[in-house]
C-alpha cells in the first residue's frame, strides 16, 4: 500500500484498477478515492457490487473486523484464527435464522 501511495504522490500512475473494492481496502474506500483524486488518479473497479441492505453491510463489516483482529492476534494462517472466524460466521447464521 505504501508503494501505491508513493506512485500516486509522485504521479507515476493515473489509474488504479482493482477487481473489487475490498481488494484495495476493507474499510474507508471513499477516503482512498478522495486521496487519489487529489493527485488526479482514478480508481476503476472491474466488478461492481450488488446493492446491499444495511444489515448485510453490517454483517460483512463485522466479519471483516473479526477476521482482521483474529489475524493480528493469532496470525493470518493460524488454525485458531480460522476457528474463531468460523465460529463467528456460525453465530451470525444463527442470529439470522432467529430474526
Amino acid at each position: 500500500m505504501l508503494k501505491l501511495f508513493n506512485y500516486v504522490v509522485n504521479k507515476k500512475i493515473d489509474v488504479v484498477v482493482v477487481t473489487y473494492k475490498d481488494r484495495l481496502t476493507r474499510f474507508g474506500f471513499e477516503y482512498l478515492e478522495y486521496f487519489f483524486n487529489q493527485f488526479d488518479v482514478k480508481i476503476e473497479v472491474v466488478y461492481g457490487e450488488e446493492p446491499k441492505d444495511a444489515y448485510q453491510e453490517l454483517v460483512e463489516d463485522l466479519l471483516a473486523i473479526i477476521t482482521s483482529f483474529a489475524g493480528k492476534l493469532y496470525g493470518m494462517r493460524s488454525h485458531r484464527k480460522k476457528k474463531l472466524v468460523q465460529g463467528f460466521k456460525k453465530l451470525l447464521e444463527e442470529v439470522e435464522k432467529n430474526d
